[in-house]
């Protein structure tokens, strides 16, 4: 397996692992077979990477819930380095409770245990399944099934003294608890379940949030917190008809780093011709539009867009010595129209 980095958000750098095209059928083809299997025994509150579920899913699941059962106090939890801390041995002993078969535990063996080859030297992982790889998802998602789903659902809520949910997307998921007390109980305990199995909590990261419906009884005791999951920052707030709802819109590192990126994206092919500049920018809105075109996100947008706008303007203007004049440039903007942002997932 090849390996590269990508940047990071602050500053480190995720290894990708590039696997040979023949490995890459062949995984496919292990994880169609241990998706169906694996798709019985999964729990509702698990919505990545499985056949029609989708972040937006898991979205909804988390603020209908919080709404209807009155959860107020949110266990916002980070693994450190999740995918590269995987045990390769527990992995398969987990696999091996419901895949008996010796050539399909070999091959998956093969694949945690191959070598890595970077920048002509070759080393072995003794931890973690390489990410790139098309079965390292559903891997992650068994182990995490077993270490988290299992796990709270058997013996940690039944504990519970208030009603509770756990929503998890791979190795993003927060648990919504009725009751600070049980929320205290579970965050004490998380750390001590995920060292049993070789992964660290973040400590600075982990945090207990008070989301609480605002109200004169919670200005003076930290109610009407905020958190972030799957991208978005979720907050309390009035809906037009003046109830507090629960909204959701861009989280600011995200939002960051989409004009970053898009600064950086104008800046690097402004000397291409300008069709092609175009078609890439509307491709890169509209993506954008179709992930975090939430309701309540609509402010979150319109930044976007008018960054976007400003950044190829300012990129345009600096193709060669002559600076595009405003009036060619209004000329272009007219020709070339970004797509405006528009609310794709509705309530």
């Amino acid at each position: 397996m090849r390996r590269t980095y990508l940047d990071k958000e602050d500053g480190t750098k995720r290894p990708i692992g590039i696997p040979a095209f023949e490995d890459k059928i062949v995984q496919r083809a292990v994880v169609m077979l241990l998706g169906a299997i694996y798709e019985q025994d999964f729990k509702d509150g698990s919505y990545g990477f499985r056949e029609g579920r989708s972040p937006h899913q898991a979205l909804h699941a988390l603020r209908e819930q919080c709404l209807e059962q009155g959860l107020g106090w949110i266990v916002d939890a980070d693994v450190s380095a999740y995918v590269d801390s995987l045990d390769h041995q527990q992995l398969l002993e987990i696999i091996q409770r419901r895949v008996k078969d010796g050539s399909l535990l070999c091959l998956i063996e093969q694949w945690l245990k191959a070598g890595v080859m970077e920048e002509g030297s070759l080393s072995y992982p003794e931890r973690g399944s390489p990410q790139g790889g098309v079965i390292s998802p559903l891997a992650a998602n068994i182990y995490l099934h077993h270490v988290l789903d299992e796990w709270y659902e058997g013996e940690v809520q039944p504990r519970l003294k208030g009603r509770s949910i756990l929503i998890r997307l791979a190795d993003d998921f927060v648990i919504a608890c009725e009751r600070e007390d049980d929320a205290r109980r579970v965050l004490a305990v998380l750390p001590k379940r995920f060292g049993r199995f070789g992964l660290t909590i973040h400590p600075t990261k982990t945090r207990l949030v008070k989301f609480t419906k605002p109200g004169r009884h919670d200005q003076s005791d930290g109610g009407n917190g905020t958190f972030d999951f799957l991208g978005l920052t979720h907050y309390w707030a009035k809906s037009r008809r003046g109830y507090w709802v629960i909204k959701r819109m861009t989280a600011r590192k995200r939002q960051r780093r989409a004009m970053r990126t898009a600064w950086e994206w104008c800046r690097k092919h402004r000397h291409q011709p300008l069709k092609e500049q175009y078609q890439a920018l509307v491709q890169k809105l509209r993506g954008h539009y179709q992930y975090y075109g939430v309701r309540g996100n609509y402010r979150k947008l319109w930044g976007l867009w008018r960054w976007v706008e400003r950044a190829w303007s300012y990129w345009l203007k600096r193709r060669s010595q002559r600076a595009i004049s405003a009036e060619k440039f209004a000329k272009l903007r007219a020709q070339y129209p970004l797509p405006i942002p528009v609310i794709t997932q509705s309530i």
